[in-house]
């Protein structure tokens, strides 16, 4: 699966905005300015994080963006489906209950296809949104002191 620019620049902003928004409201226009995002596209991906509640917004002077919740509570996988929609590589009707496949009962691709969906949501669940800050603010200092974080634990 290729995760598109949404996916992509989304996750971007959505980790500058854990790192920026904890105390105050973010704006687009400085998210933007760090992340080289146009401020247009910004807008329509907040409103897909919005619509999936993961951030909120604030009107008027002073306002902007923030965390829905605790960035330690949102992984990957929940901002990346918010911009991407469903995440699995492979889709195959014998996997969904809702839908039927003539060859369902002969057919062994379907274990290959669960895994690899399996696999893709773990990693992507698995990495918190408030990892991936920590890593930004050491990225590139020495305190990292070349030391790879732990993304999943």
């Amino acid at each position: 699966m290729k995760i598109s620019t949404k996916g992509r620049y989304g996750l971007r902003a959505f980790i500058d905005l854990a790192s920026y928004g904890m105390e105050e409201p973010v704006s687009i226009s400085s998210i933007s300015s760090r992340q080289d995002i146009s401020e247009r596209y910004l807008e329509q991906l907040m409103a897909l994080m919005k619509k999936a509640g993961l951030v909120k917004s604030t009107r008027g002077a002073g306002g902007g963006y923030m965390l829905a919740k605790d960035a330690s509570q949102i992984s990957v996988g929940d901002v990346l489906r918010a911009l991407e929609g469903n995440m699995e590589p492979a889709s195959c009707a014998a996997l969904n209950p809702e839908e039927t496949c003539a060859a369902e009962d002969t057919c062994v691709t379907k274990y290959v296809w669960q895994k690899i969906n399996k696999s893709m949501a773990d990693t992507v669940d698995g990495i918190m949104i408030d990892t991936l800050v920590r890593m930004n603010k050491t990225a590139g200092k020495e305190e990292n002191d070349g030391k790879e974080i732990d993304l999943f634990g």
